[in-house]
């Protein structure tokens, strides 16, 4: 498949988060059509929908790249969109999607739950910054992650900011090497998140005291 260089404007963009949400809708309605007949199912399906909501109101999506895209077919080109989208609960998991669709609605949607099917879990300290440093590469990208003191902020940009925001993080240092493509780096900034671990898991592991880890 080749990628042609034409990218869209991200103010046409529609959130990822509208994309659930119209899903959403549509089941309350039918939800609430079987509470207003009496049907039991028709409350326990609104019942199970709510619950729902509130696990979908955890996370938040943001999408990062947004490109047509084309495929040699016979008989000319097939013009599709595809769609990187990074998910997270700002607590700890997060996740990266991609997404392949005629639209871009339906795009973003699969960049949704792709990016659910691989979330990592970052250890963080009590000042929201990561343990130790981390070094993560994919394909030509290269990303250095190294926790910082408290009221750093989040010094990092392009996806690799993304995936650290929506990680929870919010003291850190990050530096781009190498490729500057967004799903690389963000798929590095991933391999380095998935690395970090804890002084008491490293304890642990060596078999050794937590006092020695420090010494």
């Amino acid at each position: 498949m080749t990628e042609t260089n034409d990218q869209t404007q991200f103010s046409d963009i529609p959130g990822a988060a509208d994309v659930p949400a119209a899903a959403e809708g549509q089941q309350e309605r039918r939800g609430g059509r079987g509470e207003g007949k009496g049907d039991r199912r028709g409350g326990g399906r609104g019942r199970d929908n709510r619950r729902g909501q509130e696990r979908d109101s955890e996370w938040q999506e943001r999408v990062v790249q947004i490109r047509r895209v084309s495929k040699t077919v016979k008989g000319g080109k097939k013009m599709s969109f595809r769609a990187i989208v990074v998910v997270g609960n700002e607590r700890g998991q997060v996740g990266v999607g991609v997404g392949k669709a005629g639209d871009v609605i339906g795009a973003v949607r699969k960049g949704v739950a792709d990016g659910k099917k691989h979330l990592v879990k970052v250890p963080l300290t009590r000042f929201n910054s990561i343990p130790t440093l981390s070094n993560g590469r994919d394909g030509a990208a290269s990303v250095l992650i190294r926790p910082a003191a408290p009221g750093t902020g989040v010094i990092a940009g392009g996806s690799i900011r993304t995936v650290l925001e929506l990680a929870g993080i919010k003291n850190v240092l990050a530096k781009r090497l190498g490729s500057k493509t967004p799903l690389n780096n963000a798929r590095a900034a991933m391999v380095a998140l998935a690395a970090l671990r804890t002084h008491k898991e490293t304890a642990k592991e060596r078999g050794i005291s937590l006092e020695q880890i420090y010494s």
